[in-house]
C-alpha cells in the first residue's frame, strides 16, 4: 500500500521595513516626508501582486498618535503600515522582535549604528527638494558596494580573492528570495566605483548565490544619468560618501558600517 506525500508549500514571505514616522510624514511642517513614495510605492506592489509582500512599521516615540493615524488613513495606507509607539532604549529590541529586516531613519545616527552593530539592516535618509512620485508595478532596488554590500575591511583573511559581508549584504538576499519564491517584478542593482576590484565583487556576489539585474561600474562615483535612467525607489550609499560623490535625491538611503 503506498502513502501519498502531501507537498509542503513554501512559507510566505513578508518584508519588514521598520521607518522613523518622521521619514512618511512631517508633523511640524504639515508635508510628506522623503520616505512617502517609497512607502505609496509599496502599497501599490502589494496590491497588484495581491498579498503582503511588503509591510511597514512606523516607529514613533510620541504617545500621540491622532496626526498619524489621520493622515495613514487619507493616504489609505492603513493596510500597509503599523504604527509602534517605542523609546529611543528600547529601539533595537523592538526591531528584533518584529524581525525587521530594514530599518531607515530620520537622520538619528545614533539609532541607525546600533542597529547595524546588531546585524539589522539600517540606513538614514533626508528630505530633498524634489520630490516625486514612483511606479509600484516593479520595485527597484540599488546598492553601492563598499560600505554597503561589502564591508569596509574589504578582504577575506582566508581568501584574499573575496570580499567580507558589509551591512546591506542581508537585505539583499531578502529581496532576491522574495522575488524567486513569488515571481514578483523586483529588480535589483549594484551602482558602484570599485576599479580593480570589480571581479571580486562579482566573484563575491557569486559565491553567496546572489545575482543582482544588473552591474553598473562607474568611472567616476558621481553618475546622475545612471541613477536616472534606473530612477531606483532606493539607492543604498556609504554614508561616508555624502556630500562627496552621490548627488543626493529622494532615493538616497546612507548606510553605516559596523562599530564605525
Amino acid at each position: 500500500m503506498s502513502e501519498s506525500i502531501t507537498s509542503t508549500p513554501e512559507p510566505e514571505i513578508t518584508v519588514t521595513i521598520a521607518m522613523s514616522s518622521g521619514l512618511l510624514f512631517k508633523q511640524e511642517q504639515q508635508s510628506n516626508g522623503p520616505a512617502f513614495y517609497f512607502v505609496k510605492a509599496l502599497k501599490d506592489f502589494n496590491a497588484i501582486h495581491k498579498r503582503q509582500l511588503f509591510k511597514v512599521i512606523l516607529i514613533s516615540d510620541n504617545p500621540s498618535l491622532d496626526f498619524l493615524s489621520s493622515k495613514i488613513n487619507d493616504d489609505k495606507l492603513e493596510d500597509l503600515i503599523t504604527v509602534l509607539t517605542v523609546s529611543e532604549d528600547q529601539l533595537v529590541k523592538e526591531l528584533q522582535r518584529n524581525k525587521t529586516h530594514l530599518y531607515l531613519s530620520d537622520n538619528r545616527m545614533v539609532n541607525v549604528q546600533e542597529a547595524v552593530n546588531e546585524g539589522i539592516a539600517a540606513a538614514v535618509m533626508f528630505s530633498t527638494e524634489k520630490m516625486s512620485s514612483l511606479s509600484g508595478k516593479t520595485l527597484d532596488f540599488a546598492f553601492d558596494g563598499v560600505g554597503v554590500l561589502f564591508s569596509n575591511e574589504q578582504e577575506q583573511e582566508n581568501d584574499p580573492t573575496l570580499m567580507n559581508e558589509g551591512p546591506l549584504k542581508r537585505f539583499l538576499e531578502v529581496l532576491i528570495n522574495l522575488k524567486t519564491n513569488h515571481n514578483c517584478s523586483i529588480t535589483t542593482y549594484l551602482v558602484t566605483r570599485l576599479g580593480d576590484d570589480t571581479s571580486k565583487a562579482l566573484k563575491t556576489l557569486q559565491t553567496w548565490d546572489l545575482k543582482v539585474d544588473e552591474a553598473v561600474f562607474l568611472q567616476q562615483p558621481e553618475n546622475a544619468s545612471t541613477l536616472e535612467r534606473i530612477r531606483p525607489h532606493i539607492f543604498f550609499a556609504p554614508y561616508q560618501n555624502k556630500g562627496v560623490g552621490w548627488r543626493m535625491h529622494q532615493w538616497h538611503a546612507w548606510c553605516l558600517s559596523k562599530n564605525q
